[in-house]
C-alpha cells in the first residue's frame, strides 16, 4: 500500500471556527493525542500572529514526540522587504519547528487586491522566501493559497507560481481549496494538469468544506497522486470547516489501500475526535461519519433484525476498526429484535414470543408517543428493562416535594428553595435545600435526603442538563403548555450516563429524570457488589 502523508492543522487553521478557542495548554495535549494518533505532522500555529502560538512552540519543545513532526505556519515575505528583513519568517526560524510551511498567492486577483504587486513580483517573493528558509529547515511545504482558484483564472500564472516553489527547494506543494467552492471532478482534473507540468513534484492538498466536498476532493486529489492530505480532526475550521481527518483517514486506509497512520492506529481514530472535541469544549457531531455515536446506531425494527444476522447489512465497515461501537436504538419504531439485543446487552436471555418483550415494547411505545427518548436515555431504559423483570429494589419512594421560586425587587437573582420528602426503608427523610435555579434545588434536596442512607452518592454529580419543548403532535398541546423532555447526564470516575422525564411542568419533568439518575448509580453500585461476593463458575 502506498504511503500518503497526513498532516493535521487543527491547532492553526481549526482555530479560526468561530466557536474554538485554544489555550496554550490546550494545544500542547490535543498536539500529545495526534501524536499518539500517529499523524505525520502538526501544524503548530502561525507564530507571527499572536502569543498563544509563540507559547505553543517553546512549550512543545520540552515533549518528545513519537510520531508527528511539528511543523510552523507562515506566509511569504511582505512586498515591500526583503526575505531576511521580514518578520513573519524570521519568526518561523525562531520557533525551532523541524518543517515550515509558507502560503503564497497563486491567484491573480489576490496578487492584484491583496499584495497589491505585480505577478511577476510575486513570483520573486514566492522564490526568495522559500529559498531563504531552504538550507535552516528540516522540510519546507509551500501551501498555494486559492489556487484552484487560480488555474481556473489563469492556469499558466497558476502553474508558475508552482514552479517558482518546487525549483526554491520546497519538499511538497501543496494545492489549496482555500474558498472551498471547488467539486471534485474539477480537482481531480486539475491535479492530472499539475502532474503533467510539474511531474517531479511531490503534492498535496488542502481543501474546504463550503461546498461540502472537503473530504471528496480530498481524496479525488489523492487518486491523481497527491501523497500528503491537509486537514482536522472532525473539520474544524473557518466558516464551514476543513477536510474532516476523521472521515479521511479511514477512507483512504479501508477504501482506497493507502497507509495513513502506524500499523492498528486506526482504531485511536474515535477516541481522538472525542478527545479534541471535549478540549475544544464543543459538542461532538452526533451523525460525523465514521466516529460519531450514531454512525452505527441502528433504530428501525428491520435494520436491528438483519444487521443482528450480520453487521454488514446494514454497516459499511466494521464500527471497531475506527474505535467506534454498534449501538441499538430503542424507540416507537422498535421491533423484538431491538428489545432481544438490548437485553442481552445488559445479561438478559430473553426469547422472540417472551410476553416480558411484548409487554416491554409496548411500554416503550406508549411511553415515546408521550415523548420520552429511551435511544438518548438508556440509564432510563435499563432501569425500565429490570423494574420490569423485577430485578430492581425499590431504594426509595417519593411522597412529595415542593419548590419554592421566587424573587424581590431588591434581588439581582431569585431565591430558590426545594423540600423533599421521601420514605427510604420505613423511615421517612424531610429536607429541605436551596440552589442555583429549581432543578439544582431539588437536586440538593435529593442528596441531602439520600446520602445518610447512601453515601456512594456523593461519588456522582450532575455533568449536563437539556430541555426540549416537544412538538403539539407529540402530545396535542402547544406553545408554554406542550409537554417537555428533560434530559439529565450524571456521572461518577467510572462512567457517565443519561436519564429522562417528561411532563408539562419541567419541574416534574426534572425530578423523574434526577430520581432515575439516582436509581441508576445505586443499582449499578449494588450490581458490583454482587459480581464480587458471586462465586465464579
Amino acid at each position: 500500500m502506498s504511503f500518503v502523508s497526513i498532516y493535521d492543522t487543527t491547532l492553526r487553521d481549526g482555530t479560526q471556527a468561530e466557536d474554538l478557542h485554544l489555550s496554550t495548554e490546550d494545544k500542547i495535549r490535543i498536539a500529545c493525542k495526534l501524536d499518539e494518533l500517529g499523524v505525520s505532522y502538526i501544524e503548530g500555529g502561525w507564530p507571527v500572529s499572536n502569543p498563544t502560538d509563540q507559547r505553543f512552540f517553546k512549550e512543545i519543545q520540552n515533549y518528545e514526540l513519537k510520531h508527528a513532526k511539528v511543523a510552523c505556519f507562515g506566509s511569504t515575505h511582505n512586498p515591500k522587504l526583503t526575505p531576511d528583513k521580514d518578520p513573519n519568517l524570521k519568526s518561523v526560524l525562531q520557533s525551532g519547528a523541524s518543517v515550515a510551511t509558507l502560503f503564497g498567492k497563486t491567484w491573480d486577483i489576490h496578487v492584484a487586491e491583496a499584495l497589491r504587486t505585480t505577478l511577476e513580483h510575486n513570483l520573486e517573493i514566492i522564490a526568495g522566501s522559500l529559498a531563504y528558509l531552504r538550507s535552516q529547515m528540516g522540510e519546507l511545504f509551500f501551501d498555494a493559497e486559492h489556487f484552484f482558484d487560480g488555474f481556473k483564472a489563469k492556469p499558466d500564472y497558476a502553474l508558475q507560481c508552482l514552479r517558482k516553489a518546487w525549483e526554491a527547494g520546497a519538499d511538497m506543494l501543496v494545492l489549496c481549496d482555500t474558498n472551498g467552492g471547488s467539486l471534485p471532478h474539477e480537482v481531480a482534473k486539475i491535479v492530472a494538469a499539475v502532474r503533467e507540468a510539474l511531474p517531479g513534484a511531490n503534492l498535496g492538498i488542502h481543501t474546504h468544506n463550503d461546498s461540502e466536498t472537503a473530504v471528496a476532493n480530498s481524496l479525488a486529489a489523492v487518486r491523481g497522486g497527491a501523497v500528503q492530505v491537509q486537514g482536522t480532526i472532525n473539520g474544524y475550521g473557518e466558516r464551514c470547516g476543513n477536510a474532516n481527518l476523521c472521515s479521511v483517514i479511514p477512507n483512504l486506509e479501508l477504501k482506497m489501500g493507502r497507509t495513513c497512520l502506524p500499523q492498528g492506529h486506526l482504531s485511536l481514530l474515535t477516541a481522538t475526535a472525542h478527545y479534541v472535541s471535549e478540549i475544544a469544549n464543543l459538542k461532538p457531531f452526533l451523525r460525523q461519519p465514521f466516529v460519531g455515536n450514531s454512525a452505527f446506531a441502528h433504530k428501525g425494527g428491520i435494520h436491528v433484525s438483519a444487521v443482528i444476522r450480520n453487521p454488514r447489512t446494514y454497516e459499511h465497515i466494521a464500527p471497531e476498526l475506527v474505535g467506534n461501537k454498534q449501538r441499538i436504538l430503542l424507540s416507537d419504531l422498535s421491533g423484538r429484535s431491538n428489545i432481544l439485543f438490548k437485553a442481552k446487552q445488559f445479561g438478559f436471555h430473553l426469547e422472540k414470543d417472551d410476553p416480558f418483550v411484548l409487554e416491554l415494547l409496548a411500554e416503550i411505545k406508549k411511553r415515546e408517543s408521550q415523548g420520552y427518548e429511551y435511544a438518548a436515555a438508556e440509564a432510563s431504559f435499563e432501569l425500565l428493562l429490570n423494574r420490569t423483570l423485577g430485578r430492581m429494589r425499590r431504594y426509595f419512594s417519593l411522597i412529595s416535594f415542593r419548590v419554592i421560586d421566587a424573587r424581590h425587587e431588591d434581588q439581582a437573582q431569585p431565591w430558590v428553595e426545594a423540600t423533599v420528602m421521601l420514605k427510604v426503608g420505613g423511615v421517612v427523610e424531610h429536607t429541605a435545600a436551596a440552589g442555583h435555579g429549581p432543578v439544582n434545588a431539588l437536586d440538593n434536596a435529593l442528596r441531602k435526603a439520600l446520602e445518610c442512607f447512601y453515601p456512594n452518592l456523593k461519588e456522582m454529580r450532575l455533568m449536563d442538563y437539556k430541555v426540549r419543548v416537544l412538538s403539539a403532535a407529540q402530545n396535542g398541546k402547544s406553545g408554554t403548555a406542550s409537554n417537555v423532555r428533560v434530559l439529565i447526564e450524571s456521572g461518577d470516575a467510572l462512567s457517565r450516563w443519561v436519564t429522562v422525564g417528561v411532563s408539562h411542568n419541567i419541574i416534574e419533568a426534572s425530578w423523574q429524570a434526577l430520581e432515575d439518575s439516582m436509581n441508576y448509580k445505586l443499582f449499578k453500585d449494588d450490581q458490583k457488589k454482587l459480581e464480587k461476593i458471586t462465586p465464579e463458575k
